[in-house]
């Protein structure tokens, strides 16, 4: 019997996402969260495919209890972690730096590496390091394998990565643009350019990732040459709660001034910005609820975030030179209608329009919506990085592709 299931684990601090699939098809066969590990009361909500979703609430002291949790589930479906059809695991890491530029099966030096670049993704890296310790001791016989976050985007040029400061200093702390959400950025678009009917290396791609974290990439022929996050994932777009751009002696100006501390700060930058900084809220449905109710504080924070859209659409088409397709993915690009009329509203002069029709239908599967006759195609297209995972994890370590190893 061939191995073709991969089991995809993304672990943050205090939860565990997963999902198992099947690589010959893509088919789910089942996928669930943990949440609140640690804590008195923790939650795991599991879905089998075709099935009623099952509910756990009880402690979950650690990841190595909420993965054996998982297993169980898992086990009453018939799926169990000792299935001789479960391929490899497949891991979600947010940081591989330079040194990670593709998937990679995990042993003692990828740890180490990983563990390395804490530093550079304190909030993340240690979570993922815990979720890959866990499975590794539950399943030590089976190929474990890290998909990056920024291996997308370690095709960008030395003249988008450099940031503009002293070459040694930034050489001596890693300091460089090394964007994030990349299994998203190039899942949609090669989907993209799926559903224009070309081949990846035919299309140049602008991308929108918005969710509570956002982020642009410009990609030309398949492979990425800019993206607005950089060090962290911090840079960029207005988010949920984080500033995006943002002039760095503002950080000083606090510090002098208003005699906040570094971890102040820090805070204040990615907890308390963004959306929720400007209007109290960063769930889009309920800023467009206060927006349509005349809240002016809501209608400014929305006009922000529009507004930042609207310079990296310009920024990346510059970059690429020809557009053939500007592509909105994850939580809010694939749900929000008017955020896509807003940031599309007078590109006309660059062949960017959507119809209004198409931009208001709900639908699950990608889709255009821009008329017929425009010069650049936009699409929403619906992400999908767990399948993304699985595939790249698959094509490393299944029969017949040892070379790859």
């Amino acid at each position: 019997m061939t191995a073709t299931r991969v089991l995809v684990l993304n672990s943050g601090s205090s939860s565990l996402k997963y999902q198992l699939l099947d690589a010959r098809d893509s088919s789910r066969l089942a996928q669930g969260l943990v949440e609140r590990i640690g804590e008195r009361v923790s939650r795991l909500k599991h879905t089998p495919a075709g099935a009623p979703s099952r509910e756990l609430t009880a402690p979950i002291a650690d990841h190595d209890a909420a993965l054996k949790a998982v297993a169980a589930e898992l086990e009453r479906d018939g799926l169990g972690l000792d299935s001789p059809e479960l391929a490899a695991i497949g891991h979600r890491v947010v940081h591989g730096g330079k040194t990670f530029t593709e998937p990679t099966v995990i042993d003692a030096a990828v740890l180490a590496e990983i563990e390395r670049l804490i530093p550079v993704a304190p909030l993340h890296n240690p979570a993922n390091l815990t979720g890959i310790r866990t499975a590794m001791a539950l399943r030590p016989d089976l190929p474990q394998v890290a998909v990056f976050d920024t291996a997308f985007h370690t095709t960008m040029p030395e003249s988008a990565a450099r940031y503009a400061i002293d070459v040694e200093t930034a050489d001596a702390y890693r300091v460089r643009r090394y964007g994030f959400h990349g299994t998203s950025h190039a899942y949609v678009s090669r989907a993209t350019a799926e559903l224009l009917g070309r081949a990846p290396e035919e299309v140049n791609v602008i991308v929108l990732h918005l969710g509570n974290g956002a982020s642009a990439s410009a990609v030309r022929g398949g492979r990425c040459v800019d993206t607005s996050m950089g060090l962290t994932p911090l840079e960029g777009l207005v988010m949920g709660t984080r500033s995006g751009d943002l002039d760095p002696a503002v950080i000083f100006h606090l510090m002098r001034v208003g005699e906040m501390s570094a971890d102040e700060i820090d805070t204040l930058l990615n907890k308390r910005s963004g959306l929720i900084g400007l209007c109290g809220d960063n769930d889009m449905r309920e800023i467009r609820r206060r927006v349509d109710e005349g809240d002016t504080r809501a209608q400014l924070a929305f006009d922000i975030y529009i507004h930042r859209l609207k310079k990296y659409i310009g920024a990346y088409y510059a970059v690429l030179g020809r557009v053939d397709a500007l592509v909105f993915t994850a939580g809010v690009g694939e749900n929000a209608a008017p955020v896509r009329a807003a940031a599309t509203a007078g590109l006309d002069g660059l062949g960017i329009a959507v119809d209004a029709g198409l931009n208001t239908v709900r639908a699950n599967g990608p889709r255009l919506i821009s008329p017929a006759s425009a010069r650049v195609a936009v699409a929403v297209v619906p992400t999908d990085e767990e399948l993304e995972i699985a595939t790249q994890t698959y094509a490393l370590v299944a029969p017949g592709d040892s070379e790859k190893k």
